[in-house]
C-alpha cells in the first residue's frame, strides 16, 4: 500500500508553518506518511496563491489544513487515507 503523501506549503519565518511541522511530527504517525516541505518563495506563483494563507497541508494532493494544523485530526486524515 502507498503511503499518503504530505506537502506542506511555507516559507522562512513563519510561526504558523513552525507550529504546522511540530504538530504533524508528534502526531505519532510519522511512519505512516512521507513529508515535503515547498518554500512558497521558490516559486512566483505558488507565492502569489498562497502569500496570505501558509501553511497550507495537503494531503494526497487534498487540501487538508489551512494557517492551523490539529494534531489528532491530521492522525485521523492519515489513518483514514
Amino acid at each position: 500500500m502507498t503511503k499518503p503523501h504530505v506537502i506542506v506549503y511555507s516559507r522562512p519565518g513563519c510561526h504558523l508553518c513552525d507550529e504546522a511541522r511540530a504538530a504533524i511530527m508528534s502526531a505519532g504517525c510519522s511512519d505512516r506518511f512521507t513529508f515535503e516541505e515547498i518554500n512558497i518563495e521558490s516559486d512566483p506563483e505558488l507565492l502569489r496563491k498562497y502569500k496570505y494563507d501558509i501553511p497550507v497541508v495537503m494531503i494526497d494532493g487534498a487540501e487538508a489544513f489551512r494557517h492551523r494544523v490539529d494534531g489528532r485530526q491530521f492522525r485521523e486524515r492519515i489513518f483514514a487515507g
